[in-house]
């Protein structure tokens, strides 16, 4: 499930001006765009590799598609020039604009985990899903409409497949943990690696690190060892979706796998606590959480409406419950008993 703007946040967005982006030289013949996806700066990316074949990775949801198509053009990249369109998973602020965009450029083949490509094809369950956690109306106004992407353009991809672009190629590493479906993508010519969500999000404004750990495919033990899997590809740098580059790619491994670790803990131990906890105690304790981490990370007072901008924090806390409970189902472990008083 995707995540996205609070209430507050989207309620700016409506009397902001009207959006555009351009794509910034980032190195290595790569480039990122801020989105600006429901009016939040420093909220969604997507990013284009200017190979013999270029390519767009991440497309960000169907509203953001005409600020996205005026960006290529600005790079001089028209209706005929894209080659390729590159989603690290399925989840609308991603990959939601991936239809329209292959209308808008009739020449683009859409790469996509297998597990994902079906619903690409036809969305209407991923879109169903999405109105279920933000109400139709939000979804709409956030995320815009999803179009089916023509299944005879689609090329669903596994660990280790190659995307060919020319004159230099992507890596598919299957990273799943976030979603099922999710993937990144190493660089072998430049050693960067888009990583989606695969340890989060970073916010730079406060070098704060955050899980992304949302129902209904969140898996802990997965998402740690995804990160293990990237780090041993040893990339130069990662590239994240929320938000940008981060240099220094053992930190943000490390800091991204203890924030993982950290989040799981406080809702395992506030189930065993009391197996009947509600989502708003869940939601009370992880908040809590994170206001500790991010003024310890940013040296300032908790910016709550920024900070949830970039991911629900009742998100996490539903994930995780998720989680644990049909973890400790599926281990035929005993039900955790409500603590006496």
């Amino acid at each position: 499930m995707p995540e996205g703007p609070n209430a507050n946040a989207n309620a700016k967005a409506d009397d902001a001006e009207p959006r555009s982006s351009r794509f910034e030289e980032i190195g290595d013949a790569t480039s990122i765009a801020d989105l600006r996806t429901g009016g939040l700066e420093a909220f969604n990316a997507a990013f284009l590799i200017a190979a013999r074949e270029p390519a767009l990775i991440e497309t960000g949801p169907g509203a953001d598609a005409e600020i996205l198509t005026a960006a290529l053009a600005q790079t001089g990249i028209d209706a005929g020039e894209l080659a390729h369109v590159v989603v690290t998973h399925i989840h609308i602020d991603h990959a939601g604009g991936a239809g329209e965009l292959l209308h808008r450029f009739p020449r683009a083949t859409l790469w996509v985990h297998e597990r994902g490509a079906p619903h690409l094809a036809d969305p209407e369950r991923l879109v169903a899903s999405t109105a279920r956690t933000y109400g139709q109306e939000r979804m709409r106004a956030l995320y815009g409409e999803t179009r089916p992407s023509p299944a005879g353009r689609i090329r669903a991809v596994v660990d280790g497949s190659l995307i060919p672009l020319g004159d230099r190629s992507l890596e598919v590493v299957h990273t799943p943990g976030h979603a099922s479906h999710h993937v990144a993508l190493l660089d072998p010519s430049s050693g960067s690696m888009f990583i989606g969500e695969a340890i989060g999000s970073h916010l730079p404004w406060a070098d704060c690190y955050r899980p992304a750990l949302p129902p209904p495919e969140v898996d802990v033990d997965a998402a740690l060892a995804s990160i293990e899997r990237i780090r041993d590809r040893r990339p130069s740098r990662l590239l994240l979706t929320h938000f940008g580059p981060i240099d220094d790619p053992v930190e943000g491994l490390d800091r991204g796998a203890e924030r993982i670790r950290a989040w799981a803990a406080t809702v395992r131990m506030a189930i065993e606590r009391d197996a009947d906890v509600s989502d708003d105690g869940l939601i009370a304790d992880l908040t809590d959480q994170a206001r500790e981490e991010y003024e310890a990370d940013a040296g300032q007072a908790f910016d709550r409406e920024r900070y949830d901008a970039i991911g629900s924090i009742a998100m996490n806390a539903r994930g995780l419950a998720r989680y644990w409970r049909k973890r400790w189902e599926a281990e035929g472990l005993p039900r955790p008993e409500r603590a006496r008083d």
